[in-house]
C-alpha cells in the first residue's frame, strides 16, 4: 500500500493516534517554510510500536518531526510524518532530582526553566536551543557551554520493527553534532537525564547566556538554527559563521530567505521562503566558502531530499 491517502485506512485499528492528510506543517518548523505532508500524531508507546511496524511491514519509510529546529522541510513531503505527543507527570518539575525520566517530546525550554529554578548542574548546556529532548539527543545538541550528552544517561527507542530498546549511554555514544547508536528508522521516545548536583548561581548563568545569544544570534527570527557544521580538527576549529562574515555574505538572499545580518551561520525566512529558496542559498554560500577557502562546510541542518 503506497497511496498516502490510504494512510488512515492502514492505521485505522491503532488507538492513541491522529492521522491528518496533507497537513500544513509550517508550525512544526522553526523556520516556518511552506510545507505539507501526512501527519501521524502518536500519544503512547504502544501506539508508536504499532505504527512503525505497520508502516515498515508495508514498505513505507517515515519522517520524524518534533519542533523542526534542525530540519528543512520540503514543500511536499511524500513519506508519512511521525510526531510524538506523550503526556507525563509534570509534578516532577516541582522539586530537584538527581535523575529525570522524560518524554522525548518535551521542549528544552521547559528543562532550562526548571534548571534555572533549582540549579541543575550542567543543564545550562541546552540554554536557548529551540528543540525537543528527542531531537536534541539525536543530534547531540549543544551550545558554547557544552553538549547534551553530558547529562544523558539512558535512551529508550523503538526500531522500525516495533521493538523497544533501552540504551545505556557511554563515552562512545556521541560525537560532534551526532549520536553514534541510533539507526535509520529508530524513534527515541524517552530519555533519562541526570543532574551533577546543584549550583545556586545557575539561574544567573542561564539568564546571562541567553542575553549573549540574543545579542549575537537571530533567536527571534524564523531560522533552522545553525546551517553549517564547524570544521574541527587537532590543529584548529574553523567556524562557519566567522568565514561567512569575512566573505561579507551577510544579507545575501534568495527569494524569501537571507543570510542573517546578525550571525553568518544563520539563515532567516523573512518573506514566506520556500525550501527551494533555502536550498539554493545554502548551496551558494557553501560553494563560495569552498571556492575562497578550499573548505567544504557540511550542512548541520537536515535537508529532506
Amino acid at each position: 500500500m503506497t497511496e498516502m491517502n490510504n494512510l488512515k485506512l492502514l492505521l485505522k485499528d491503532i488507538s492513541d493516534i491522529e492521522v491528518e492528510i496533507r497537513k500544513d506543517l509550517s508550525r512544526y518548523s522553526t523556520m516556518k517554510v511552506k510545507s505539507f505532508g501526512n501527519l501521524i500524531t502518536i500519544k503512547s508507546v504502544n501506539a508508536l510500536k504499532s505504527v512503525v511496524k505497520k508502516l515498515s511491514d508495508n514498505g513505507m519509510t517515515y519522517h520524524l518531526l518534533g519542533l523542526g529546529a534542525n530540519q528543512l522541510l520540503n514543500e511536499e513531503i511524500k513519506r508519512p510524518i511521525i510526531h510524538l505527543d506523550f503526556s507525563y507527570d509534570k509534578t516532577i518539575f516541582d522539586s530537584y532530582h538527581d535523575s529525570y525520566i522524560l518524554p522525548a517530546s518535551i521542549k528544552l525550554s521547559t528543562l532550562t526553566s526548571h534548571a534555572s529554578k533549582f540549579g541543575n548542574k550542567r543543564w545550562e548546556v541546552i540554554t536557548g536551543i529551540p528543540a525537543t529532548l528527542g531531537g536534541a539527543v539525536f543530534m547531540n545538541a549543544g551550545t558554547g557551554l557544552g553538549w547534551i550528552n553530558e547529562i544523558v544517561k539512558r535512551v529508550w527507542y523503538i526500531d522500525k520493527e516495533g521493538t523497544e530498546h533501552i540504551y545505556e549511554v557511554d563515552e562512545s555514544s556521541f560525537s560532534y553534532r551526532q549520536n553514534n547508536f541510533l539507526r535509520p528508522g529508530d524513534v527515541v521516545y524517552q530519555v533519562e537525564l541526570v543532574s551533577h548536583g546543584q549550583d545556586p548561581e545557575l539561574g544567573k548563568k542561564i539568564r546571562d547566556y541567553l542575553l549573549v545569544r540574543n545579542k549575537t544570534q537571530p533567536l527571534r527570527e524564523k531560522t533552522c538554527g545553525s546551517v553549517f557544521k564547524n570544521i574541527t580538527n587537532k590543529e584548529r576549529t574553523c567556524t562557519a559563521g566567522r568565514f561567512v562574515d569575512i566573505l561579507n555574505l551577510k544579507g545575501l538572499q534568495v527569494g524569501g530567505v537571507r543570510v542573517s545580518n546578525l550571525h553568518g551561520n544563520f539563515m532567516e525566512n523573512f518573506n514566506e521562503a520556500s525550501a527551494s529558496d533555502v536550498k539554493e542559498l545554502i548551496k551558494l554560500v557553501q560553494d563560495e566558502l569552498l571556492l575562497q577557502y578550499g573548505l567544504r562546510f557540511e550542512p548541520e541542518v537536515r535537508i529532506d531530499n
